[in-house]
């Protein structure tokens, strides 16, 4: 079997990425569809967790706040993303989001499991993201991880039996409750 030849793909940036239709997510100049629409479950799950972070979220600075999907993250001129849920602590620069969100949630589909968890947290952990929270929500269960010296160190595994709190600084924390998210 012959290696993937990296070279012959096609590389896009922001300027593409806004003319676009549909949602699309741009890695390292690598388009990534953000289709078909993720299953009610996946939806619900999102929803949950951004009310848990909001409703728990206690910061010092006003500009934190916790934003749902579709929401861009421009992380320079070839990569923007769509966190599920992010807590953004910045005014935003017309449509997107520029600074590193201190804490970013992605909930399994079929469509994007697989980026999820290896593309997106290799990303995540590059950019310095505090907090990166992986959610099954077929199984429900939520993986926290948690930047130490720059690399991920697996924190905990979640069930709806445990409460996440996440100390971003002296100022600003929040939490989630799993049993409000896997009622």
């Amino acid at each position: 079997m012959a290696a993937i030849d990296y070279d012959s793909f096609q590389y896009y940036t922001f300027d593409d990425y806004v003319k676009w239709e549909d949602r699309w997510e741009l890695i390292d100049g690598i388009a990534y569809a953000m289709s078909p629409a993720p299953y009610p479950k996946h939806q619900k799950t999102v929803a949950r967790i951004w009310r848990e972070l909001d409703a728990n979220l206690e910061c010092n600075n006003d500009l934190c706040e916790v934003y749902i999907s579709p929401v861009d993250w421009k992380i320079d001129e070839s990569t923007v993303v769509q966190p599920d849920v992010a807590l953004f602590c910045e005014v935003p620069e017309g449509q997107f989001f520029s600074k590193t969100p201190p804490i970013v949630v992605e909930v399994l589909s079929k469509a994007t499991a697989l980026k999820d968890v290896t593309t997106k947290k290799e990303l995540y952990e590059k950019q310095a993201v505090q907090f990166y929270i992986i959610v099954e929500p077929h199984t429900e269960v939520a993986d926290l991880y948690e930047l130490v010296e720059g690399k991920y160190l697996h924190i905990d595994k979640y069930t709806k039996k445990n409460v996440c709190v996440l100390l971003v600084s002296d100022e600003c924390k929040t939490a989630i409750n799993f049993s409000k998210v896997f009622p």
